[in-house]
């Protein structure tokens, strides 16, 4: 019923940027928070940026000053620019939103969300 879908993905040169998007669908209520996490191999998945529903914004230590993210709650979207990439930057990137949503029966219900994932390579 609600269902999250990243684009933007693929690979850079170290230094380059890319543009990570989400665009939620379904029967959505309200957004709360919304974020971004990446996955490297073998390591766990970790927070790179949330950003509240009045745009209020955390960063990992790792990408303050290179990434930027954003929303457009018009849109139910949220986006993460990334510039200055590394090769430690190399994962999959999902997206998470906490979204209020109408269920069966038209309840209200709270939940979080997942994107697919999509990856993101920083190579030579």
């Amino acid at each position: 019923q609600v269902q999250l879908v990243e684009s933007g993905g693929g690979l850079a040169q170290p230094g380059g940027s890319l543009r990570l998007s989400c665009a939620t669908s379904g029967r959505v209520i309200s957004i709360n928070d919304m974020g971004w996490y990446r996955q490297a191999p073998g390591k766990q998945r970790e927070l790179v940026a949330d950003i509240s529903s009045g745009g209020s914004t955390n960063y990992a230590d790792s990408v303050k000053g290179r990434f930027t993210i954003s929303r457009d709650n018009a849109k139910n979207t949220v986006y993460l620019q990334m510039s200055s990439l590394k090769p430690e930057d190399t994962a999959v990137y999902y997206c998470n939103a906490r979204i209020t949503y109408y269920g069966g029966s038209s309840i209200r219900r709270l939940s979080d969300f997942w994107g697919q994932g999509t990856q993101v390579t920083v190579s030579s």
